[in-house]
Parts: C-alpha cells; structure tokens; sequence
C-alpha cells in the first residue's frame, strides 16, 4: 500500500488486491465490468494472470486498485504463491450455481494464511443473474462467512451489481487496519443525524437536553454526542432557556438588591448638641 501525497497524482491510495478462486467461476468477468478507465495487462491469459486497474471514491479520497486474477488452474499455483505475498486483500471468489467452487474456498484460505497471512479478505458468491441455478444458498454462504470473520457479497457482473461496493468494502477494511482513515476524518461528510445533534446540542446547553420535548433515547443520543464531540462546554450567556430559570434569577436578584433609603434628620427634642447630621 501506498499514499500518493503528491496532487499531481490521480489518486490518494494505491492498494493490490487478487481474485482467488477455482477456474471457470468468473473473475474475468467481474474485470470486464469495470468500465471506468480501466487498462487490461500486457501479460494476457498465456501466463495465468490478468490485470486491470480501477479507481474507486471513499469518503471523498481517490483509491486506485491493481485487481490481480490469478487462475484457478493447478499449474499457475506458482505464479499465485508470487502475488499473494504483496497483496493487501484477497477477494474469494466462488460461482453460486457450482457447489464445487464454494466447497474450494477452504484450500484456497490455506494458500492465502501459508502465503499472505493476516491480509484481509471478503466471500464473493459470483453470477448473481443466475440465481434460478442456484446450488449455493445464500443463508449458507453468509454463515460461513461470519464463522471466518469476512464480509461477504454476491455480485453480477452482467448487471453490474455489487461489483464496486465488494471492492469499496475490502479498501475500507484495508485502510483502517493500517489506519489510515485517520487522515480524512476531518474531512468526512455528517450524516443527517449528525448534522441535526450538531445543530441543537450548540444551542443548548447539556443540562437542559433533558427538558427538550424529545423521546427518551434520542435525548440520550444528544447527549452522548455533546460529549464526544466536547459540546458540553459551551455555555450560552445572557439567555434564559425555560422559563422556571429566567424566574429563579429574578428572584435571586431580588434578595441579593440592596434598599437605598434617604438619610433621616434628628428629632426635634434632641438634646444633645453632638447630634449633627452627616
């Protein structure tokens, strides 16, 4: 993986990924339908490897991928032992109308943890537009995908579906595993709901979100908000919130006021000629 600092560049990230998976399910397909600038490789079927480059938008930074078919054929395992060892994700890929491509998913993560241990991984369950065909079902797939810790997806390069959200999943999962993301959460865009807490919670203090005509778990949710974003804080002088505070500090200032009286003259019958008037 690399950071292209430069503007000059096309692209933020660069990252390589393979399609790993028995031959005839596919991969080659799933390059075809990339259509955004994509560039095949010089080195053709003859040497088992086919190469396309796409860039993809996450989070409003430029991603460019090296998509890496390696045949499923047992006389390329060579070239795969090769390229497996600089990848930064590997992209299962089985056909969902050949039940002998999925139960093949097994040998393949034993090449990939002797190979490349540790590089991330996601299950891609391949031509979709066939579903009447089906010998995989899509409650099995998910399951074993949630037993090994991958995210799993089933795609159709004839319809184009999925193709870029499998391939956006695996980089987010990639760069936030060498962290970083954390060189554009500043720049991310809020949600609605973020935008909507943002809103409130500046102009009210956290001690009153609770008097807010609000349900229960979204005061909750504000309020947990204030405190993560470090909202809490700001105070608001010189307005009064609720009306039960506006009354409280008029009444405060009542007791605290001082009565000024007018300065009194000495009686008439004071005897005392120590008796003046200051």
């Amino acid at each position: 993986m690399s950071y292209a600092g430069s503007p000059a560049r096309a692209y933020d990230f660069l990252l390589k990924f393979l399609l790993v998976g028995d031959s005839d399910v596919g991969k080659g397909e799933i390059l075809a339908s990339l259509q955004d600038g994509a560039t095949e490789s010089l080195y053709g079927y003859n040497l088992g490897i086919d190469y396309k480059t796409t860039t993809i938008l996450l989070d409003g930074r430029r991603i460019k991928l090296q998509l890496w078919d390696t045949s499923g054929q047992g006389r390329f395992c060579t070239i795969f032992r090769s390229y497996s060892r600089g990848a930064q994700g590997v992209i299962l890929v089985y056909d969902i109308t050949n039940r002998w491509s999925f139960d093949g998913i097994d040998r393949w993560i034993k090449e990939i943890d002797e190979h490349a241990p540790g590089v991330p991984k996601i299950l891609v369950g391949n031509r979709l537009h066939l579903a009447f065909k089906r010998q995989v079902s899509t409650e099995q797939a998910q399951a074993y995908a949630e037993r090994l810790g991958m995210t799993f997806f089933e795609v159709s390069p004839l319809c184009n579906f999925n193709i870029t959200e499998s391939f956006t999943e695996l980089a987010r999962i990639v760069l936030m595993r060498h962290g970083m993301d954390r060189l554009w959460r500043p720049n991310k865009v809020l949600s609605l709901q973020d935008l909507c807490c943002r809103a409130i919670v500046s102009c009210t203090p956290v001690h009153l979100v609770d008097k807010l005509p609000l349900p229960v778990a979204l005061r909750s949710h504000l309020k947990s908000f204030s405190m993560a974003n470090g909202l809490n804080a700001r105070m608001m002088h010189g307005r009064s919130y609720s009306l039960t505070s506006s009354n409280i500090n008029k009444r405060n200032s009542l007791k605290k006021a001082k009565i000024i009286r007018p300065p009194q003259s000495p009686p008439k019958n004071c005897t005392r000629n120590s008796c003046k008037i200051s």
